[in-house]
């Protein structure tokens, strides 16, 4: 190319930044083009948008050495959950003669004092971080700080008089006080979306503060554990925000006022999530009258309200297309039926843990709302095949279902909706004892679309099942977790008519051995992610065949796999470029493989 360097010739930075800005975003492509040279590491720099960091190690002083390097920054996310080392680009260049030197001490280092993560030291970012960052990212429109427990309201209010141009604010789990929310109120009157799930400080004061000045633009809004935060606050959201589409509430101390207050203040509300116990009927009911435009409604343990409250959305909310109703235990199949009726555009149904709920209420469902395209059972004990039977001919569009402890629930109802629902894309069945190969293979003739299939803990599955999905679905995700009667002969099946297979979960088969695996580890393999778990039968023979195909791999999962020894760690370790975690017990992990991958694994093992 030298001499021929005709795109930094022909090309201005204003053309090369717009071809960055066309690679989607992704981190790995933008770091491949900030390394061809000089001049496209500054453009690329100025075209960073967005940056997602952990709190580990001196996190104010990474924070002014990011705003300093990328100035057009404008989505920033701090989360002290992640253990994120500061990345490359802002670590000293080091010589070639040092490099290996620096290499072994970090081995070393990592070993001694950072062993697993367990003695891992971290730095919260702190108001003198959000000062550098609201001095350099003036344009920031995007801003989550996720448990940084060290933010005040004083760093806060120096972001709401830099960023004026700030729409969405994640303050989950920091404890900043009214005055900080106000600042954010006053200065930030673009803000469309406030996250205060695990803020212990706020107030109504300080909440009523930030809905004055942010009347006209706030659209999304999420309270949760909130203590100091009542009723009250909810009326000054009503009051002034009547534009709020969007509204999460988890509090114990909100009431039926408030419920109520909003909804006939903002009866533009299309999303609505509640899991306030002591909300009644009475609240429900106005949200059925004053929310006509509601899309989304999802009701978490409610025990205070009664098929009465169902009616009211039914009647009054009939653009609702997602419904979610958890450990609601008063709610019967009339209330199934009113919304049945009323919301013939439904197109998520959830019921979790809602006893009195059983199968006249779903078969209302499928035979009045054509539209559903996914349906989860979660423990309910009282539905039948007669509901799914009906699903399956009524509901022709219904790409994913999940089935959790169903236990009336068996074959030939999964048979009516494999051949009714051809669209399945995901099938998700957990401890519903009742289902077996008839079943799955009905799914694997009919359901030519399915991409993720999970089938824990159904002892009735076996072999055969898996030759019908392995011939006739595109399988991307498996999970076979404790399916016992699965052998190497159903496993092959899926490696050979699966090569798309990107995760897998074969833990707990007490039948599967190496020829599984080494059916797996034929050919270059897309695989990335596997679980082989409690496999007694695996051993480093098996392991070494699949490494040897499944380079891409990222993940593996093998604890408690007694044949497995520390020679097959060293193996997996040593011919998988990719890897990010390994999860074995300490004890097999010899010092030379520790020593070659503690360096560039942030989690190598764990003790179990």
């Amino acid at each position: 190319m030298k001499g021929r360097d005709l795109i930094n010739v022909l090309l201005p930075d204003e053309l090369i930044a717009e071809v960055f800005r066309r690679l989607g975003g992704s981190k790995a492509s933008c770091d491949a083009c900030a390394l061809v040279c000089r001049r496209w590491l500054g453009i690329e720099r100025a075209c960073r948008r967005h940056v997602r960091i952990g709190a580990n190690g001196d996190a104010d002083r990474l924070m002014e050495a990011l705003v300093r390097r990328f100035s057009g920054l404008q989505s920033i996310c701090v989360d002290e959950r992640l253990p994120i080392s500061c990345p490359s680009p802002l670590v000293a260049r080091i010589t070639p003669r040092k490099r290996h030197a620096r290499r072994s001490s970090e081995a070393r280092s990592t070993l001694e004092n950072n062993e697993f993560g367990e003695n891992e030291v971290v730095c919260s970012i702190s108001d003198a971080g959000l000062t550098a960052l609201a001095n350099g990212c003036k344009g920031l429109e995007k801003l989550s700080l996720i448990w940084c427990s060290s933010i005040t309201s004083a760093g806060l209010s120096s972001i709401a008089e830099s960023c004026k141009s700030l729409r969405s604010l994640d303050l989950q789990g920091c404890y900043v006080g009214d005055q900080g929310l106000i600042a954010i109120g006053e200065s930030c009157q673009l803000l469309e979306d406030l996250n205060l799930r695990f803020c212990e400080g706020l107030t109504d004061k300080g909440l009523a503060g930030l809905a004055k000045g942010c009347a006209i633009s706030l659209r999304v809004l999420g309270i949760a554990a909130c203590a100091w935060i009542t009723d009250n606050s909810l009326k000054a959201v009503a009051s002034h925000c009547s534009s709020l589409e969007s509204l999460s509430l988890d509090s114990e101390f909100i009431k039926n006022e408030g419920i109520i207050a909003i909804a006939e203040g903002c009866q533009s509300l299309r999303a609505l999530k509640l899991l306030c116990r002591n909300v009644t009927d009475e609240g429900l009911q106005a949200v059925g009258s004053f929310c006509s435009l509601l899309e989304l409604l999802a009701l978490y343990s409610f025990q205070k309200f009664t098929d009465r409250s169902l009616y009211a959305i039914g009647k009054g909310c009939k653009n609702l297309r997602s419904l979610t109703l958890s450990d609601c235990y008063f709610l019967s199949d009339k209330s199934l039926e009113t919304v049945a009726a009323g919301c013939t555009g439904l197109t998520y149904l959830e019921i979790n843990g809602c006893h009195n709920i059983g199968t006249l209420g779903l078969e209302s469902i499928g035979r009045s709302c054509p539209r559903l395209s996914e349906l989860a059972l979660l423990y309910c004990q009282r539905i039948r095949n007669s509901a799914l039977l009906e699903i399956g001919r009524g509901c022709t569009l219904l790409q994913a279902l999940h089935l959790v402890d169903c236990l009336s629930i068996d074959d030939e109802a999964l048979c009516e909706v494999a051949q009714g629902c051809r669209n399945l894309k995901k099938l998700h069945v957990r401890r519903c004892y009742e289902i077996g190969d008839k079943g799955v293979i009905a799914v694997g003739q009919n359901c030519k679309l399915l991409r993720d299939l999970s089938l824990r803990y159904c002892d009735r599955v076996g072999d055969g099942a898996l030759i019908a999905i392995g011939q006739g679905c595109p399988l991307e995700h498996l999970n076979l977790s404790g399916c016992h009667q699965i052998t190497d002969v159903g496993l092959t099946a899926i490696a050979r008519g699966c090569p798309e297979l990107i995760s897998l979960d074969v833990s707990v088969l007490q039948n599967l051995g190496d020829i599984a695996l080494a059916e797996l580890g034929e050919g270059r393999r897309v695989l990335k992610d596997i679980v082989i778990s409690h496999c007694p039968q695996i051993i480093d023979a098996g392991l070494a065949h699949l490494v040897r195909g499944c380079t891409q791999l990222e993940t593996i999962q093998m604890v408690y796999c007694p044949s497995i020894t520390s020679a097959g760690v060293a193996t997996v370790i040593s011919s998988c470029n990719h890897l990010k975690k390994v999860q074995i017990e300490k004890w097999k992990v010899s010092n030379r493989t520790m020593r070659r991958s503690a360096a560039v694994l942030s989690f190598l093992c764990v003790e179990l």
